[in-house]
């Protein structure tokens, strides 16, 4: 099995590896689930949770709790655990706060975490790097891949962009879900998207 890796520790590549190295940033276990099937027949995957949009702390904890345990104990796949300052968050939406779900304040939320995935796949020699967000029905996946491939650009490292709601993705994530009793979350994970949901 592997192991929860911390952001400061080192991955150690299998060897005689002969698929790509992958990066997936992921923001929880159910969204992780379909996008990890479809993707490991042809890559070396490693989840990158990196999330500090998440409110409050509690349901950040439950979220990478469940992450880790899916990926050390059913994936089989590393699972890498970056920083929580949701100071930084906020610092980098500051002035959008009052802007509706998918717009200005979430494709910065987006960027922030793509970023950061970004930078983290180059100074560990991955090969290229993606994220789960496409998955979502309320996320655009236009602008997760136009934000991923700029950043792969100015940051010298390959973007996987894909829209993995196609070919029943969401539903697949659904019934993993199910499968595996996950904790599904009702809001993206941000204050401003708690409200809405009711939570």
């Amino acid at each position: 099995m592997h192991h929860t890796t911390q952001e400061t520790g080192h991955i150690v590549a299998p060897k005689n590896r002969v698929k790509p190295r992958l990066l997936l940033h992921a923001c929880c276990a159910p969204c992780s689930t379909a996008v990890v099937e479809r993707l490991a027949a042809d890559y070396d995957i490693s989840i990158y949770f990196y999330n500090p949009n998440i409110y409050p702390v509690e349901e950040y904890r439950q979220r990478r709790d469940e992450l880790i345990h899916w990926c050390s104990n059913v994936a089989d796949v590393p699972c890498i655990v970056g920083e929580y300052v949701p100071e930084a968050w906020m610092e980098q939406i500051r002035g959008l706060e009052h802007e509706p779900e998918r717009g200005r304040r979430c494709n910065r939320c987006f960027r922030l975490r793509l970023q950061r995935a970004a930078i983290y796949a180059r100074e560990h020699h991955y090969d290229l790097f993606t994220t789960v967000l496409s998955i979502s029905p309320h996320k655009r996946y236009e602008c997760i891949n136009r934000l991923g491939l700029a950043l792969a650009r100015h940051h010298g490292i390959e973007f996987y962009a894909a829209n993995f709601k196609k070919k029943n993705g969401f539903k697949r994530s659904i019934e993993i879900s199910h499968t595996q009793n996950f904790y599904r979350q009702n809001y993206c994970g941000c204050v401003f998207s708690r409200p809405l949901a009711g939570a």
